[in-house]
């Protein structure tokens, strides 16, 4: 059966609540920023997303780059939203790779197993890679940075921090 991959941080949650935890230069307290996870709004656009790609027919598949500490609260999460339960891919708590590289090995391991469809992410730098690995991508742009510069934040700590 084939797979629809769908990232969690800005395609199914909504992370701007937490992002200040991890706007600073000098002090970026991840553990605050992960435990607020928890409290994520969902996102209707990715929910529906998953609905239709069920509806289609494919297998769901989550791909996430936070850390496999957050699996429970992760899990949880995903079940009070009312998404199916599916295979959870998570970076390896010690993984301080660029999450394009993260993601594109990923979604090579998920590939041997069941064909890939299509990936759902809002990072700009893994779906250039995913496409240029030759993965179908949907880029998910309905969590509006808005002028307070999320997307640069989570930009900047998924490329050059490896942490989410």
């Amino acid at each position: 059966m084939r797979l629809a991959v769908f990232d969690i941080d800005g395609v199914l949650a909504d992370v701007r609540h937490r992002v200040h935890h991890v706007d600073g230069r000098r002090h970026r307290d991840w553990d605050a920023f992960f435990a607020a996870a928890v409290s994520d709004p969902a996102l209707p656009e990715g929910l529906q997303a998953v609905s239709q790609a069920a509806a289609d027919g494919l297998a769901i598949a989550y791909l996430t780059g936070r850390p496999e500490r957050c699996r429970a609260d992760t899990e949880s999460w995903l079940a009070r939203q009312g998404l199916p339960p599916a295979p959870l891919r998570m970076r390896p708590d010690d993984d301080r790779r660029p999450a394009r590289a993260f993601k594109v090995e990923a979604l090579r391991d998920l590939d041997q197993g069941s064909p890939v469809a299509y990936l759902v992410d809002d990072d700009a730098a893994v779906v250039e890679s995913a496409r240029s690995a030759g993965f179908p991508v949907i880029h998910a742009c309905w969590m509006d940075g808005g002028t307070d510069g999320v997307d640069r934040i989570l930009y900047d700590v998924q490329e050059t921090e490896g942490r989410t």
